[in-house]
């Protein structure tokens, strides 16, 4: 029986030791992102390794931090210690900014690559720090997430808009019950879902296609789920490959086909992730743009062009008009008072930054549940489901929510300085090389 014990004893320390052994290990990877570079040695390439090795690393254990990979597999972790050693990645990553700084101001052709990777460092931190239950305030956290911070509009903005559908809409009384009955005659039914949105991302790809020339081999799947707090989702896969996820939880109106689907296929973040590919990965062989952190600058430039694509995919009329000639029928929809309609949401879409506000307030704990709820519906005209959903997002995604309004006015300015035929060259090049959310707001 002694004999026993100690052996169990014995082995039980061993298993310890090795477990230690291997977490030891693991800090030493991670710190030897920075700490194996000099002055002298150190590469840009060497550095878009090991920020690609951390990203990896990170991703282990905050499983919504990697939205997608498509480098070396010699890069990813070998090991997981079972505790996140949070001070020694910190640690790290501020290691390697120090290194890309040094590359930075020596001002030469790796200077671009330099800049981006550090800004993408800084949200890493606050990622890592939001990860392991250390918040900062809604503004503090996009600024470092995503770049910037979405600006305070005043409330008599809100009102004005609402005053204004209060004019259009037909009918007197509550103003989102007014448009809710206008919307609610343009849903599509669950049968014709399919149907209706691969017509969507084919005018889509279509009207891309007559400005660029993407890869012969490029392709998407499209599919269907459920219990998502997002309305779709793009997983890139490399190679030219999307899966894109429509959630079907909610009652999904005509012009969200249009809407969602090219955010996430075309010019969205389809071609967004191709053209990085292509231009960057494969053509100049920069490593870094292989992995796409999801809380980090890119998704603001992600998500602010794939909603501004949507208007060059269908300037003016052309949504209202293609909704009317081809997806109504389609579905089997009336097509009365779809001007009408799409005349409605052009006034609710700017009334999307009120979302920015249950952001804050859910975030800075400033707004309880039931207020944000009635937030939305009362200035961005959410149905009590849509709204729902909406305060499950801004819990589990926090201020990732200025991505789609701010990053759309920030790209819209952005593209739009230009002649309007220059438009989808502006684009492209947006797409097409690695800008910060700061090369955006000079």
């Amino acid at each position: 029986m002694l004999i026993c014990i100690q052996t169990g004893i014995l082995e039980s320390t061993r298993v310890k030791i090795l477990k230690h052994l291997i977490f030891l290990c693991s800090i030493a990877f991670v710190l030897s992102c920075s700490q194996k570079q000099s002055d002298k040695s150190s590469s840009i390439d060497t550095i878009a390794q090991n920020y690609v090795r951390l990203g990896l690393f990170i991703g282990q254990y905050d499983s919504d931090f990697v939205d997608a990979y498509y480098g070396p597999d010699s890069l990813k972790p070998k090991n997981k210690p079972v505790t996140f050693p949070k001070d020694s990645v910190l640690k790290s990553i501020t290691q390697m900014r120090n290194e890309l700084e040094k590359i930075s101001a020596e001002g030469d052709s790796n200077e671009v690559r330099a800049k981006w990777m550090s800004a993408q460092l800084i949200a890493f931190s606050r990622r890592v720090k939001i990860y392991t239950g250390e918040f900062g305030t809604f503004d503090e956290e996009s600024r470092d997430l995503f770049g910037t911070n979405a600006p305070f509009l005043p409330h008599t903005y809100y009102q004005m808009l609402i005053d204004s559908l209060d004019h259009l809409l037909p009918g007197t009384g509550d103003v989102q019950k007014r448009f809710q009955t206008l919307a609610n005659r343009f849903i599509i039914p669950k049968s014709k879902l399919d149907t209706v949105f691969r017509t969507a991302i084919a005018e889509a790809r279509k009207q891309t296609l007559a400005h660029y020339q993407l890869p012969k081999d490029e392709k998407f799947t499209l599919t269907y789920v459920t219990d998502k707090s997002w309305s779709g989702y793009n997983w890139y896969k490399g190679n030219y490959t999307s899966e894109i996820q429509i959630n079907t939880d909610v009652q999904i109106f005509i012009e969200r086909a249009i809407d969602v689907g090219s955010h996430e296929s075309y010019p969205g973040h389809h071609v967004y992730n191709m053209l990085l590919e292509k231009n960057l990965y494969r053509d100049k062989g920069w490593v870094e743009i292989s992995l796409y952190p999801l809380f980090s600058p890119q998704s603001f430039i992600a998500e602010g062009s794939a909603n501004y694509g949507i208007e060059l995919a269908f300037p003016g009329d052309d949504k209202v008009q293609f909704s009317k000639d081809v997806l109504l029928p389609i579905a089997g929809l009336d097509t009365a008072d779809i001007g009408l309609y799409f005349k409605a949401l052009a006034i609710r879409g700017k009334l999307n930054y009120a979302r920015n506000d249950a952001g804050r307030g859910i975030v800075n704990g400033t707004m309880t549940d039931k207020e944000a709820l009635e937030w939305l519906k009362k200035y961005c005209l959410f149905n009590e489901e849509t709204a729902t959903k909406s305060i499950a997002f801004i819990k589990k995604y926090r201020s990732y929510v200025i991505n789609y309004n701010y990053g759309y006015d920030v790209i819209k300015r952005y593209v739009e300085k230009g002649k309007t035929d220059q438009h989808w060259n502006a684009f492209s090049n947006l797409l097409s090389n690695p800008v910060t959310t700061g090369d955006l707001l000079k």
